[in-house]
């Protein structure tokens, strides 16, 4: 299903409800329409999947990306003093939680990683404000599947002297993501799990 660019009408803003449960519900149903595929894909783990999610389909829809900030910004932990994730799936969800936090009265900072260092400048791997040494920061990633993407950003703020011990993930695929960062003494919260998209998207 593709995104209609028609003007909403007012009652077709759901992404602004005050009710959280209906928020994510109706979030669901976005990541059902616009990011679940079937069929035959092969993931970036390399791993075969007859499955596919596309989280940018949902990170960069503006109903997606403010209902994920509302609902990330109400599980982080309330001494969260940034949040980040490693480029590119991550950029849109840092970047629309970072911003809703200063409407929730919680300005919260975002930081992108790159994947490989700056080649050129200060040759940083980490993009964004200056933080004080030791700041807690949450690591936000779109879909989890081996948990390999997270755990290289938590392993370069780690370097960077910032303290991470949680990861909070849109979807997770639930196929090792989870027991690897607990492996790293990381705390795992995710949104959706795979079984949520699959029997919703079955129901639909």
């Amino acid at each position: 299903m593709s995104y209609s660019t028609e003007t909403s009408n007012p009652s077709d803003i759901w992404a602004t409800t005050t009710d959280l449960t209906t928020l994510r519900q109706k979030l669901l149903d976005l990541f059902c329409q616009l990011a679940y595929q079937e069929g035959d894909f092969v993931l970036s783990s390399g791993q075969r999947s007859s499955y596919y999610i596309n989280g940018k389909q949902v990170t960069l829809h503006p109903q997606g990306a403010l209902a994920i900030a509302r609902l990330i910004l109400n599980i982080l932990p309330a001494d969260t003093q940034a949040i980040a994730g490693l480029t590119l799936g991550a950029d849109p969800i840092v970047s629309s939680v970072s911003v809703v936090s200063v409407y929730e009265n919680r300005p919260i900072p975002a930081l992108i990683i790159r994947k490989e260092a700056k080649g050129h400048g200060t040759m940083a791997y980490i993009e964004g404000p200056n933080l004080s040494p030791s700041a807690k920061v949450v690591v936000l990633e779109d879909v989890v599947t081996t948990g390999q993407s997270a755990l290289k950003a938590f392993e370069r703020l780690q370097a960077a002297g910032y303290t991470v011990d949680k990861v909070i993930s849109l979807i997770d695929r639930q196929q090792g993501g989870a027991e690897l960062y607990k492996s790293a003494g990381l705390e795992f919260e995710a949104l959706f799990s795979i079984k949520d998209l699959q029997t919703h998207y079955q129901q639909k």
